[in-house]
């Protein structure tokens, strides 16, 4: 073969659904893509939200909305199901939510919290109603736990603007959709 040395690449198997990257090879994925991940939006029978303050980057130290991420070859499903038992303690179905949308998160930092790019995710929220004890939930991702009102939420400096966002739109929804009603009722008036 000359002077050009033949190479072989080692293919190692795709991970399994649930199982984790090794961190060199996250770190490029984190670096080089955008990671998709669920956000749970806990509402408790009261109407407040259950919401933990971060203790990794990105958006550390910041009170966010419970979650994480969608690993290869793992279904929505089996995502959702897994990540309510790590991180609500108690194994539910995705039918038992309510779908909120899509949304981007952008942050500058990464996990590994090293120089030089950021951490983009693609989330995709639910709305589940549940209570939980927060003494009883894990601490490897948030270090303490809060319910707060709606209103308390959106004030607070210490609740990231990502986890603001699913309120501020589903503020804008309720409102848009109170305005079409007003105007048909108003236009029901008119026709008598």
């Amino acid at each position: 073969m000359g002077d050009r040395a033949e190479r072989r690449t080692v293919v190692e198997p795709e991970p399994k659904p649930g199982q984790w990257l090794e961190a060199r090879d996250f770190a490029d994925v984190v670096r080089l893509t955008p990671l998709v991940s669920m956000d749970l939006l806990v509402r408790a029978p009261d109407g407040r939200v259950l919401v933990g303050r971060r203790v990794n980057e990105p958006a550390k130290n910041c009170f966010f909305l419970v979650g994480g991420r969608i690993t290869k070859n793992e279904s929505r499903a089996a995502a959702f199901r897994r990540l309510t038992v790590e991180e609500l303690g108690v194994e539910l179905n995705i039918e038992h939510a309510r779908f909120l949308g899509v949304y981007d998160h952008f942050y500058p930092t990464n996990r590994f919290e090293r120089e030089g790019f950021g951490t983009h995710y693609v989330a995709l929220g639910y709305e589940l109603r549940l209570f939980v004890e927060p003494a009883a939930l894990p601490r490897e991702q948030h270090g303490e736990y809060a319910w707060m009102t709606e209103t308390e939420l959106l004030e607070s400096p210490q609740v990231h603007e990502n986890t603001k966002e699913y309120f501020r739109t589903a503020g804008t929804l309720k409102r848009q959709k109170f305005e079409t009603l007003k105007r048909r009722k108003g236009a029901e008036a008119e026709d008598e």
